[in-house]
Order: C-alpha cells, then sequence, then structure tokens
C-alpha cells in the first residue's frame, strides 16, 4: 500500500496557487510535480479543448499533452499552419506549445505517464454495418480504451470527451478492466518514486466549498478511496467520466474560456465522487465553482445529444416557418423578431438559413433516432427523425429557387457561391450546405466558382469528391473553379448565392460586381446577411430565404 495519501480537505485557505491573483488548489503541492493531462485525439475537441486548458493553468502546476496515430495532424498542430480554423486558438497554442502544451504521436508514452485522460475520438456516423446511417461509429473509443489498458501502469481517471451513446461508459470500463495490468510492489515503488498519482490512495473531505490545502491535509491514516480488489497484488482502477463539451464552432475558443457549464457525470460511489472532485479541482483554475455542475453518468452522455438535438430542432422550425413566410408574403426574420423577444423562447438560434452544418447536428440527432429506435420507442424516433428531413428539404427548397428563377435551366450557366465552410469563422467543411447546394447545381450543368477565405482548394474539391461517385466528380471536376476572391467568382457570373454568412460578404462592393456579370444578375442570400433593399437599387434580381422580395 502506497503510504503518500492525499486528502483534498476543503476546511483551510492558506494553500495559494497563483493564477490571476486568486486562490486555487495546487496539484503541485502534493505530487510535487505538474498534474499529468492526456488528450488522446487531436481534432477539432482534443486540439481546441487541451490549448485552452494548458492556455488557463498554471504552467507549474499542470501538464497538457495531446496524442495521436495521425502523424500528418500532430506535424501540424506543431506547425504555423494549425489543423483547424479559430479564432484566437492559434495565438494560444504558440504562447504554450513547448512549455505545458504538448502534441506528440507517441501515444503509449503519453497514456504511460498520464493521471487524467481525456477521451477525444472522433464518433462519426456508422456507414454500413448494423445501425448504418444513424448508430455511432465507436470503435476508435474501443481502441483508446484498450491502449489505455495496455499501458496503464498506475491507477488513472478516464474521461469521455466524445460525444457518445448513452451508457458508452459501461463498455469502456468493461475493456479496461479486461485488460487492465495488476502491478505488483516493484511496480507501485516506482510509482511512488516518480511521483505518478494513485487516484486509488487519494481522499477528498467535502466539509466546505473553499479549494484549498494544508500541510494538515496530509493525514497517515485516511482511508484509502479504492480498495484492493485482489490481496497480494494492487489492482489499477479506473474511475470514468464523462466530460462532454458545448462548443460553438466558430466561437470555440470563447466557449471554452467563458463556459456557460462544465457538466462532470460520474458513478454515485465514493470513487465516482472523488473523481469528480478532481476533474472539478482542474477545471476551477479558470471556471467558477458554480458553472462546474456534477451530475449522473448517464445524465451526462444524453446531455450533450440532447443539447445539439435541440439546437437542431431549432433551426429546422424556424426554416419549417420560412417557407410558409415565402408563399404568404411575411417575413422570416420579423417572425424571429417577434417571438425572440418572448423571454419562454429567447432569440438565440432562430436565424433562417440554407440549413445546419457541422459534424456534430445531423450525427447527434440521428444517434439520438437510433437510440431511441433501439429502446422500442418508434414515436420518439420519428419525432426526431424530423428535424433532419427538414433540414434536407430546406437545402433543396433553396435549389429548386435557384433553379426555378434561372428561367428553369441553368446549363453553361456561371454560379458564383461564396462560402464554403458549413459556418462562418472556421475551415470546417463536414455537412456544410455548400456541398449539398454546389452538387444540385452541378447535376443541372452549371459551371461552379467558388470563394471562402478559409477553406483551403484541395479540401473543396476532396469534400466534392467524397460526396459524388467516380463518375459523376470525373464529369463535374471540368465545370469547378476555386477562386481567390469575390470578384473573381463573381465575374462573367449569372448569379451569386451565399451559402456562408462570412462577416465580409457584407462589405463588398456590390457595384463593381454587378458591373462584371452577366445581366440579368441574381443574388440568392442563404444566410440573410446582405442588404436586399441596396442591392436591388444596383440592379439586382434578389433572393431570400423566408421572404418575398
Amino acid at each position: 500500500m502506497i503510504n503518500n495519501i492525499f486528502s483534498l480537505n476543503e476546511n483551510e485557505d492558506n494553500n495559494k496557487t497563483i493564477n490571476n491573483q486568486k486562490n486555487y488548489f495546487s496539484f503541485k503541492r502534493y505530487l510535487n510535480r505538474p498534474l499529468n493531462v492526456c488528450y488522446i485525439g487531436a481534432g477539432y475537441v482534443g486540439g481546441t479543448s487541451s490549448s485552452v486548458m494548458a492556455y488557463k493553468c498554471p504552467e507549474d502546476e499542470v501538464i497538457v499533452t495531446v496524442c495521436d496515430v495521425d502523424s500528418e495532424k500532430i506535424n501540424s498542430w506543431n506547425s504555423d499552419n494549425l489543423p483547424i480554423y479559430e479564432p484566437g486558438l492559434e495565438e494560444i497554442v504558440k504562447k504554450k506549445r513547448g512549455k505545458n502544451l504538448f502534441f506528440t504521436k507517441d501515444i503509449d508514452n503519453s497514456i504511460y505517464s498520464a493521471d487524467i485522460i481525456f477521451i477525444s475520438v472522433g464518433t462519426p456516423t456508422k456507414k454500413k454495418g448494423i445501425g448504418a446511417g444513424q448508430a455511432a461509429e465507436l470503435s476508435f473509443i474501443e481502441m483508446a480504451a484498450r491502449k489505455i489498458a495496455k499501458f496503464s501502469k498506475n491507477s488513472k481517471i478516464i474521461i469521455e470527451k466524445s460525444t457518445v451513446p448513452c451508457k458508452t461508459a459501461d463498455h469502456i470500463r468493461t475493456i479496461l478492466n479486461a485488460n487492465k495490468n495488476n502491478n505488483d510492489n516493484k511496480l507501485l515503488n516506482e510509482n511512488l518514486e516518480n511521483n505518478i498519482l494513485d487516484i486509488c490512495n487519494l481522499s477528498i473531505s467535502r466539509s466546505s466549498s473553499n479549494s484549498t490545502l494544508n500541510n494538515e491535509d496530509l493525514k497517515s491514516d485516511c482511508e484509502p478511496i479504492f480498495t484492493d480488489i485482489d490481496d497480494k497484488n494492487k489492482s489499477i482502477h479506473f474511475e470514468i467520466l464523462s466530460n462532454p463539451e458545448f462548443l460553438a464552432e466558430g466561437t470555440a475558443v470563447n466557449d471554452i474560456l467563458y463556459p456557460d457549464r462544465i457538466l462532470i457525470g460520474g458513478n454515485e460511489t465514493k470513487e465516482g465522487g472523488i473523481a469528480q472532485d478532481v476533474l472539478c479541482k482542474l477545471y476551477s483554475y479558470w471556471v467558477p465553482k458554480e458553472k462546474i455542475i456534477k451530475i449522473g453518468l448517464w445524465s451526462a452522455e444524453l446531455s450533450k445529444l440532447s443539447a445539439n438535438a435541440l439546437l437542431a430542432q431549432r433551426i429546422s422550425s424556424i426554416n419549417s416557418l420560412s417557407a410558409l413566410c415565402e408563399e404568404t408574403g411575411a417575413d422570416i426574420q420579423e417572425i424571429a423578431l417577434a417571438c425572440g423577444l418572448d423571454s419562454r423562447i429567447g432569440s438565440k438560434f432562430l436565424n433562417a438559413s440554407v440549413g445546419f452544418g457541422g459534424s456534430c447536428f445531423k450525427k447527434d440527432v440521428l444517434n439520438l433516432v437510433y437510440l431511441s429506435n433501439y429502446f422500442n420507442l418508434p414515436d420518439v424516433a420519428d419525432y426526431w427523425k424530423q428535424v433532419i428531413i427538414m433540414n434536407d428539404y430546406r437545402k433543396t427548397r433553396f435549389v429548386k429557387t435557384i433553379y426555378n428563377k434561372l428561367f428553369n435551366t441553368i446549363t453553361g450557366k456561371i454560379i458564383a457561391i461564396y462560402g464554403f465552410s458549413f459556418k462562418k469563422n472556421t475551415k470546417d467543411t463536414r455537412e456544410s450546405p455548400a456541398i449539398t447546394v454546389i452538387l444540385s447545381l452541378l447535376k443541372e450543368g452549371a459551371i461552379i466558382k467558388i470563394f471562402d477565405p478559409k477553406v483551403p482548394e484541395d479540401q473543396i474539391k476532396n469534400d466534392i469528391k467524397e460526396n459524388c461517385d467516380f463518375q459523376e466528380y470525373n464529369e463535374y471536376i471540368s465545370n469547378i473553379k476555386v477562386c481567390h476572391s469575390c470578384y473573381e467568382a463573381s465575374y462573367g457570373a449569372n448569379a451569386i448565392v451565399i451559402c456562408t454568412e462570412w462577416d465580409e460578404f457584407k462589405t463588398l462592393d456590390y457595384k463593381r460586381i454587378y458591373s462584371h456579370m452577366t445581366k440579368p444578375a441574381f443574388i440568392f442570400d442563404g444566410r440573410l446577411i446582405l442588404n436586399h433593399k441596396e442591392l436591388k437599387q444596383i440592379g439586382f434580381s434578389v433572393e431570400a430565404i423566408g421572404k418575398r422580395l
């Protein structure tokens, strides 16, 4: 048994860690080294969350290591050209990289050295097999769990950061416990000498809300949190938590710096409680206590799916009304204003558009549909499936409007696409409505000229290629041109289609653009960001989502 048992007594007030001149719990005080945090998965969630964590935690208190099997991705994180774009992220990474933020391909040693491990790998929608098109693909989660079990030589806290179906923690726990190593006394002594945090011997007193410690907290008679499973050998214990992310692409850094809430889901056991408290301490370096919420493990897992489903539902709801506005002559922006002023409804996510995109909304709604069917709730499944149906309908209706207004033929006509990312302030193109719009127009024989301020040409062409078959792509590629400016894209065009709400599209010289377009010149505003009255005065024929002009 390890003798140095840690007690996080919250009654004392004299342990001070300097961070914005506030008192914080200090990991270093009791480990004689920084806490080692590992993120498995250097994608959008792992890369962004880890970087902000390293930025907000004192360098001598917390070391954050991000590991991934994708060498190209890791090399990109270690370069001046990050794999993702988020306002403010590049500055944070450059400030902390090599200090208390590290990106590596060495997954094995990252796991071995870690005290806390965040699993932040992808959980895309399955493409084949049982649940194809709806269920989450959890193979990356399982691979991460097996890696953790193989290379862990001491007890750890394992945290689900990825969006997963309810009860996934049980699967992770089963894999970990079936494959974990049993430590002998020699290994335990080595861990003690190397100051490896053993959660088995971490005890937290909850008699006060103050997150401070003093020397009185180190008591030799503290009861171990995790009891030995085997009488002869100390068994490694993995405590699993769910800590879902609620990031909006384009504002992710700000969302992590100033979160609405931090959910920490755990089992209602002594071990689960202590693990939740440890993670609370980590977040307390920058998140106010009242925003850190402890809930049940299954509630935390389902909360992320539920939140995204409700947001997607809200977008589909306003988009369904936009179609009605187009038929009746009502204005969807006036409807959104009128409804948003109701304090019971609020104004957020009431912006009608060509449809939602991104890596989360569609995937998570479909996952909810699958779970509902799995638990024999077909009416619930049908309800949520309608959210996706309406989103597809809004995109199809938008394309039909373009086709009809261009005199029911677009063969050989040049159409400028403004924006390819699924929303502004990101270069993420997953499930972007622009892809659906472009492929539909190409199918009708249009010549497409695309400009996006952040998405590179190879990514645009690859996304188009991945969303059509090989023969179609070979037919389309000669009709696709990626441009370096809006002015280049619109030169000689019959129409402009706004697919992404980039701010720079609002301030273009549309008189100049109009002068170089084929007449009559059309603008189709799929994001409701332009001044339609001014455009009509210039001479444009203007069509917009959810209103007659």
